[in-house]
């Protein structure tokens, strides 16, 4: 086993291949493409994750929009290979055992980076343990924190199992791994002969501790109730000295005042949380947001926490389509190792850069009309939308006043609309968005065709960020956290139209890379400043008036803006420079 210092990246999800469900969204297709950048730049680093046996869910939508849920099993054995090691956590008094399974994650230059799924589906754990890592956030709160003791603690032991010793960094993608630190605390003490946690233990465990976090939405921050973190993790003999690691004042409180700590019962009787973020921040010598606003805000919302921002991206080779990477491989040789020297697709013949487009959107719009009979044409302005539904995405923000967006196809040109993604199974509010979403083609009939595409995956991502026109994005201020289906749609030439918040407002020049809905404002009082009438207005007025009269009348100037939108954005927003930034800001000593 390879001895040199690595660094172990965790994350609760991690998307590898699209017929693999062992990701939801966003954060687990970041984990994945970040893991292929680690790889192709040759990072000793390793990825822990839990393996989801039923997946996230399969989507399925009925005539009338209604969302419905199924277990999405999938074949392990095909795609992972088991190891023989084994590990065991504690949860309830249980020895819980652990198996892993592998896969690899092979870079541009054949570097290797190792992939463990986390499996506790094995004869000797109880019926109910065994359930533990199968469904990815499924369950109640009693569910979830025992599987983020598989992620934190198990993921840990895991790794000394199979022999990776030499761990100089520890990067927690979000707060779900944020036990690892409680198992590094231990470590560090039993390493020393001792039972209780000291000052040096915490300063070691804080300098090996890599923290991001990627939501400004307070639902995407774990908590749990300490009465039912004490059940699962028993009274350990160090609980009380970590008791005030689950507040906002960890390190200055243990730091200064260790004689100050509580009587147990104190802690089965508070009424508090295990706040997960704030046990990340705590322990972690580096904190990054996924975007500069994004920084900006968890600064406000963390206030007394340095926060950096390394701005997320897109593992290139991955999200450019076929059509696309035959051109790039034309005319910008390289660009696979280098991104960056996407920036030459300037001298790309805008008429080779359309038929690449076409090729990439028949491919869309066969399928559309194959699965949805939508009976869309290649030749019409196609709009793009897929993301998790959800009320603060707005999915609906386009259909705020259906006359006038019948008007304005009738009176400027004809307009589709490619919508996907899931809602959560108790998100009944973004069930409700999908089947307002499917009911408007009714309202707008053959004036605005409207599709939604169901199960949405990496291979559909894939296709409606390459086959779309332009990539709608309309969230709440500032609720965005980074976004990334943008970031994918300009490696293949496609504009945003976009709400000022999240990557646009660093990836956003109007009129070059794409256009904006509203303007950029403080994030402060965010009610106001997303104020939908106003969106609305904005990005009625934006197809109107400058972007259809490009797409039909002045296809040379949209083509500018398609260019620009690749070696601007798609030359920088991606993993590559990412995980760079990483290793010199985050991993290096």
């Amino acid at each position: 086993m390879n001895e040199r210092p690595m660094i172990a990246y965790f994350s609760m999800e991690i998307g590898v291949e699209s017929t693999m469900p062992t990701y939801s969204g966003g954060l687990g297709v970041l984990a994945g493409d970040s893991i292929r950048s680690a790889a192709d730049l040759g990072l000793p680093l390793v990825a822990v994750t839990l393996l989801h046996r039923k997946g996230y869910f399969r989507q399925r939508l009925d005539a009338s929009g209604w969302q419905t849920e199924e277990p999405d099993t999938w074949t392990i054995d095909k795609y992972l290979r088991e190891m023989p090691s084994r590990a065991s956590v504690s949860i309830e008094g249980r020895t819980v055992l652990l198996r892993a399974w592998r896969y690899e994650v092979t870079g541009t230059g054949g570097h290797a980076v190792p992939v463990y799924f986390l499996d506790a589906d094995l004869p000797e754990n109880t019926p109910w343990d065994r359930t533990l890592t199968d469904s990815l956030y499924g369950g109640d709160p009693h569910y979830r924190l025992c599987q983020e003791v598989i992620l934190g603690m198990g993921g840990v032991r895991m790794l000394r199992a199979l022999g990776h010793q030499q761990l100089s960094r520890f990067h927690l993608n979000e707060g779900h791994a944020a036990l690892l630190t409680l198992e590094l605390l231990d470590e560090a003490a039993t390493h020393a002969g001792r039972r209780s946690i000291s000052r040096e233990d915490i300063e070691s465990v804080r300098e090996k501790c890599v923290f991001t976090t990627h939501t400004p939405v307070s639902a995407g921050h774990d908590q749990f109730p300490l009465e039912l973190v004490v059940q699962i993790l028993g009274q350990r003999d160090d609980f009380v000295d970590l008791r005030d690691i689950f507040s906002a004042d960890l390190v200055s409180r243990i730091l200064q005042h260790p004689e100050h700590f509580p009587d147990p019962e104190a802690v089965r009787h508070s009424g508090r949380f295990l706040n997960m973020t704030y046990l990340a921040l705590n322990l972690s010598r580096y904190v990054n947001g996924v975007a500069k606003r994004h920084a900006d805000v968890s600064r406000h919302m963390f206030a007394g926490y340095e926060i950096d921002a390394i701005t997320n991206g897109v593992h290139a080779a991955t999200w450019t389509a076929e059509p696309l990477q035959e051109l790039y491989d034309r005319y910008v040789s390289g660009w696979r190792a280098d991104n960056f020297s996407l920036r030459f697709t300037l001298s790309i013949p805008k008429h080779e850069l359309w038929r690449a487009h076409e090729q990439a959107k028949s491919l869309l719009i066969d399928r559309v009309n194959r699965v949805t009979g939508a009976d869309m044409s290649v030749d019409h302005f196609t709009l793009g939308f897929a993301r998790r539904a959800t009320a603060y995405k707005r999915p609906d923000l386009l259909l705020t006043d259906v006359e006038r967006l019948k008007r304005i196809a009738s009176q400027t040109g004809p307009i589709q609309v490619i919508y996907a993604g899931k809602a959560h199974p108790r998100d009944q509010g973004g069930k409700e968005l999908i089947h307002r979403l499917v009911q408007a083609r009714e309202a707008l009939g053959d004036a605005v065709k409207i599709a939604y595409l169901e199960n949405y995956d990496i291979e559909l991502g894939r296709m409606m960020t390459s086959g779309v026109d332009v990539w709608l994005n309309t969230p709440q201020p500032p609720l965005e956290a980074s976004g990334t289906s943008g970031m994918k749609a300009a490696l293949n030439g496609v504009p945003s139209l976009s709400v000022l918040d999240g990557w646009w407002i660093e990836g956003h020049i109007e009129g070059v890379t794409g256009w904006s809905i509203g303007h950029r404002g403080s994030y402060a009082g965010s009610k106001d400043e997303g104020n939908r009438s106003e969106h609305a207005s904005s990005l009625y007025e934006k197809l109107e008036l400058v972007i259809l009269p490009l797409y039909y009348r002045d296809r040379d100037r949209f083509l500018d803006v398609m260019h620009h939108a690749i070696a601007l954005n798609g030359s920088f927003f991606n993993t590559q420079r990412m995980m760079q930034q990483y290793a010199l800001k985050a991993y290096a000593p």
